[in-house]
């Protein structure tokens, strides 16, 4: 039995979203429970995705992308399956956008009128380079509203002074999201960091944000945790049923 994160966010009835977890599933270890990504060597995927439609009663097959932290956004259709992109949107009901994480920050969004939704894949990479601020630009709508799904916390992402700079050069306030550690290195809030970008671009109907995919290993696959590991999906659709 799937044991699936359900967004507590005021979005309108039609919008559907989902994030899993490793409970569940056909994997075996390392993978053990519901990996749904098909780049790490795990034979259980086609199985647990089959499951995870199943499951959920997809209207469509999710549109799968081969992520590669970049800022790039696509609309979720079957022609789009594969290709490289880190955020998908759709306005047509039954086209699902999904994303793929393991310690990588999952941001769902939609609007209050239901009229469109995104799935985005927000490492520190993509979120640096303004991965959440592209598909902004993409969606048709006013009144965002966004989720911000399981991720690594601040008590565990350990980064680099590089990683500070990149965020910092872009907003001064991102100061607040960095605790120094060890000796040039401090722990990041990607929440935070996503939320204030958010609020940068005028969005600030922002929830979630309480997870930590390194802490929680029953739970969460974490990459930085355990290296070899499977993924989590965060899926968002329009219903055609309001």
């Amino acid at each position: 039995m799937l044991n699936l994160i359900t967004p507590i966010w005021p979005a309108p009835p039609q919008v559907k979203a989902y994030s899993t977890t490793r409970c569940g599933g056909y994997s075996k270890p390392p993978y053990h429970g519901l990996n749904l990504a098909d780049h790490v060597g795990d034979e259980a995927v086609a199985a647990n995705r089959a499951l995870l439609v199943q499951s959920l009663q997809l209207p469509s097959e999710p549109v799968w992308l081969k992520q590669v932290h970049g800022i790039h956004t696509v609309t979720a259709s079957p022609a789009h399956t594969n290709c490289a992109a880190d955020a998908s949107m759709a306005t047509q009901t039954g086209q699902v956008c999904v994303v793929l994480t393991a310690d990588c920050l999952p941001v769902l969004f939609c609007d209050r009128a239901g009229s469109c939704v995104a799935a985005v894949h927000a490492g520190w990479r993509g979120l640096a380079g303004g991965i959440l601020e592209a598909t902004l630009q993409r969606l048709p709508a006013q009144d965002i509203l966004v989720w911000l799904g399981p991720a690594i916390g601040p008590q565990a992402f350990e980064v680099g002074e590089e990683v500070r700079a990149a965020f910092m050069d872009f907003l001064p306030q991102a100061a607040d999201a960095f605790i120094p550690s060890r000796n040039g290195h401090w722990l990041a809030d990607l929440y935070l960091l996503a939320r204030q970008r958010l609020a940068h671009q005028g969005v600030t109907a922002v929830f979630g944000g309480n997870f930590c995919t390194y802490m929680d290993v029953e739970r969460f696959y974490s990459y930085r945790r355990d290296k070899v590991t499977g993924r989590m999906a965060s899926l968002i659709w329009l219903n055609g049923k309001k």
